[in-house]
């Protein structure tokens, strides 16, 4: 049987991966920000806030709902997309616990 070659890591980088792979996209990254940025949950089209077509929003939509970043339900023929502060957190603390395990402080480049 092949092995997938993320088994070979620890599952904490995997788990970080995955979540920092949804943030490679700047559609992403400014959904994130306009959903921040808004007191409630948008129900409707966030593609009218951004310059790209309907279909390529609601795919980044699906990988940030895929990681657990955004929920989205289904409210009659609108979808109500908002954050989820407690994955949010759980992105902040994994990024700031990987950028502390790369500490700089005593890097040499020879």
């Amino acid at each position: 049987m092949v092995q997938s070659k993320t088994e070979l890591f620890d599952k904490k980088l995997v788990k970080d991966a995955e979540l920092f792979k949804a943030l490679a996209h700047p559609a992403r990254l400014r959904i994130l920000q306009f959903l921040a940025e808004t007191p409630a949950c948008i129900t409707g089209d966030i593609s009218d806030e951004l310059p790209l077509g309907r279909t390529t929003v609601n795919q980044h939509l699906k990988e940030l709902k895929k990681v657990g970043l955004i929920q989205g339900h289904i409210l009659g023929v609108k979808t109500n997309y908002c954050l989820d502060p407690a994955k949010v957190k759980e992105l902040e603390k994994s990024i700031a616990s990987f950028l502390e395990s790369i500490n700089f402080e005593n890097y040499k480049c020879i």
